[in-house]
């Protein structure tokens, strides 16, 4: 399934709800450092539940670390910035996604690196500046899981 990573997260909650997500949908979450809080923040801790004990997390120490990580891979980095919708482009179950911090969004130098094929975006309402991060992942991670047919999903 997909990995989610999510470059320098600064908010305990949305990192928590996306934790969560990648729990549920069988993801792996993916947090690349520095992160703007604690790991044992109480507020990661009530956003995650108990899900923390089943998700997949790894910590990066910065993005050379986790580009090597993911060499190889088709890596799709989700920015404002960006021409091309998420909605248009065909996902595949090894995909690699990447998500900025809340207040800075993924790094130009990295968005450059990828190549604007690799960059897509969410499409929002003029004047609207970006979509919370827990949110944004949410879109696009079960995009991509529809268009696998939602493998490996059950009934509980």
């Amino acid at each position: 399934m997909f990995d989610v990573v999510l470059h320098r997260p600064e908010i305990p909650p949305n990192t928590g709800n996306i934790l969560r997500l990648c729990a549920n949908t069988g993801c792996r979450l993916h947090l690349v450092k520095p992160l703007g809080f604690l790991l044992t923040d109480r507020a990661l801790e009530r956003a995650g539940l108990d899900y923390a004990e089943i998700a997949a997390v790894t910590l990066h120490d910065g993005w050379d670390a986790a580009r090597g990580h993911f060499a190889g891979r088709q890596t799709y980095a989700f920015t404002t910035r960006a021409a091309a919708s998420y909605a248009d482009t065909r996902y595949a179950a090894s995909d690699v996604f990447l998500f900025g911090s809340e207040s800075r969004g993924v790094p130009a130098a990295i968005l450059r690196e990828l190549g604007d094929a690799r960059c897509l975006r969410l499409p929002m309402m003029p004047g609207s500046r970006s979509v919370n991060l827990a949110n944004a992942v949410a879109v696009v991670v079960y995009e991509a899981w529809r268009q696998l047919g939602f493998a490996g999903a059950g009934r509980t």
